[in-house]
């Protein structure tokens, strides 16, 4: 004989089974929707850095090679330091501490741009260091 639960179970098996995948998929679907808008951040944010980077970039040989005072001008690097450690805090890992390594390198060596080859040389390969690990981030993701 069976109990009254069991013949309620056996009665509305299809609605258990149905409820079960329903909500199956639509956790599915909110964690892929998740997923793919956190993906679409981290691209954008990389995109963006790497213009950033870009502008740090032209900064640098505009200040040392071409010693340009308006295009070369140290002081606007730091626009462009700050707004790349600003957007690196939503990207992963290594990406912040990149990050937190070029705005101090740039802090170090920026009142130097036009003068020394090793601060040059410093910045860049921060800069360069800081591209790869962005570079990097972007190629992983799905």
């Amino acid at each position: 004989m069976s109990t009254p639960i069991l013949t309620q179970v056996r009665n509305n098996l299809v609605a258990i089974i149905s409820l079960t995948v329903a909500l199956s998929g639509l956790g599915y679907n909110t964690w892929r929707n998740e997923r793919t808008e956190l993906n679409s951040n981290i691209r954008m944010a990389g995109f963006e850095v790497l213009t950033e980077v870009g502008a740090l970039q032209r900064v640098v040989f505009f200040g040392h090679y071409d010693r340009d005072p308006e295009q070369g001008n140290p002081r606007a690097g730091w626009a462009h330091v700050l707004t790349i450690h600003d957007l690196s805090q939503v990207i992963p890992a290594p990406v912040p501490d990149e990050a937190e390594r070029l705005k101090a390198t740039w802090g170090d060596h920026w009142h130097k741009v036009g003068e020394s080859d090793e601060s040059v040389a410093a910045i860049n390969d921060a800069i360069d260091a800081y591209r790869m690990a962005i570079l990097a981030n972007l190629r992983k993701l799905r």
